[in-house]
């Protein structure tokens, strides 16, 4: 008996370096992983029902708190981030084809695009996470409204430096790392830093985005991105405008403007009861309360004017919630780009054909599940009503 036999006839297994010794042919090889693949994405579906579950439990509890803070989030970056997503999965799709045509430029444009769309969700994030840190909208334990006495919050700014710190310094790395491979005319090298310093530098375009739909809301909004107003100890001295009426903080409230227009009934702050105005609906809560002042109609339907939220156990547990779903899922976005930068390696090597295309197609699987967990988080935290 020839040694081919003697193993089952795999010595053919010489002319596919690609193919692991276990399995029998390409084929195998390929289903055996992409059943691997769909188990894995299980767990983690399993892993995000988790969270889901938390999420529908407190918000049955707490449905007024849910309304009322996400009038929070930035529904248009949450849009943007969607269509980025999107994008992404397609060109996620057309490396799989490529790979499987064997089209080694066309695999190594997607995968760098898709590395790019992933590099600007992220520096969108990023800004949306800051601007909260800034008003200080934490997760429960750690939440403080902006607008209670004392409260101190770094500025965007100084946040956006943190977190945009190890972006910048792949631009620096992977910039010289490219002009070297140019100048020693390296083209799989430049292959390789060319996608990754587009990449570094995807996420700075989603940081300006970002700071251009927050500056364009804050403009929209009068200059307040939020819906709160504040509550403080304290407003002697302090004038207010309201609906062509000046307010003093002392303890009357004068009756008429300088137009001669007159307020009907009583509106000293000696009140107790009786409809409130909307300079008592900003300024009269509580402290550690926030209050809704948006528009002439109440935040939840049926609900009183003066939607007082619990600081403490409201807003800050929406907020735990928000945070620990979108951060979880921008740890799997970093992870799948960890995974894409791989195989863009492999690919410049001219590592897959037409029967061994696996490994981008189980990436594919991956990444479409992630951004189908976003098209989920989307509309549950960004567009409640």
């Amino acid at each position: 008996m020839s040694h081919d036999d003697a193993h089952g006839g795999h010595g053919d297994h010489d002319h596919l370096p690609f193919l692991a010794h276990h399995f029998d042919d390409p084929e195998q090889q390929f289903d055996s992983g992409k059943l691997g693949m769909w188990l894995f994405l299980v767990t983690e579906v399993l892993f995000f029902s988790g969270m889901f579950c938390a999420y529908a439990l407190y918000r049955s509890l707490h449905p007024e708190v849910w309304t009322f803070a996400s009038q929070f989030l930035n529904a248009t970056l949450g849009a943007f981030n969607t269509g980025v997503l999107l994008f992404s999965s397609l060109s996620m799709a057309w490396g799989v084809r490529c790979a499987q045509l064997r089209q080694r430029t066309g695999l190594v444009i997607s995968l760098a695009i898709t590395l790019g769309c992933a590099s600007m969700f992220l520096g969108v994030k990023a800004i949306e996470y800051t601007h909260k840190w800034e008003l200080g909208l934490l997760p429960a334990g750690a939440y403080e409204s902006q607008f209670l006495p004392g409260a101190h919050h770094a500025g965007l700014s100084s946040w956006l430096y943190v977190l945009s710190a190890v972006p910048a310094l792949c631009v620096i790395g992977f910039g010289i790392w490219y002009g070297l491979a140019m100048v020693k005319k390296d083209k799989q090298t430049s292959e390789i830093a060319g996608p990754l310093l587009v990449t570094a530098l995807c996420y700075f375009l989603g940081v300006f985005i970002g700071v251009a739909f927050e500056s364009a809301e804050a403009g929209e909004h009068g200059g307040d991105h939020s819906v709160a107003a504040h509550a403080t100890d304290d407003h002697s001295g302090d004038a207010h405008e309201d609906d062509g009426h000046t307010t003093d903080g002392g303890d009357d409230h004068d009756a008429a403007t300088d137009e001669g227009h007159s307020d009907s009934g009583d509106h000293s702050s000696d009140e107790p009861d009786g409809e409130h105005s909307e300079d008592q609906a900003s300024h009269g809560a509580p402290p550690g309360k926030l209050v809704s002042t948006e528009g002439d109609g109440p935040v939840v339907p049926g609900a009183p004017r003066e939607a007082e939220i619990d600081q403490a156990g409201g807003a800050g547990l929406f907020f735990s919630i928000y945070y620990c779903m979108t951060g979880v899922h921008a740890i799997h976005i970093l992870g799948g780009m960890v995974v894409l930068t791989w195989l863009l390696v492999r690919a410049t090597k001219d590592h897959f054909n037409e029967e061994y295309f696996g490994p981008v197609d189980y990436v594919g699987l991956y990444w479409h599940l992630v951004d189908l967990i976003w098209i989920y988080l989307f509309p549950l935290l960004y567009l409640i009503t």
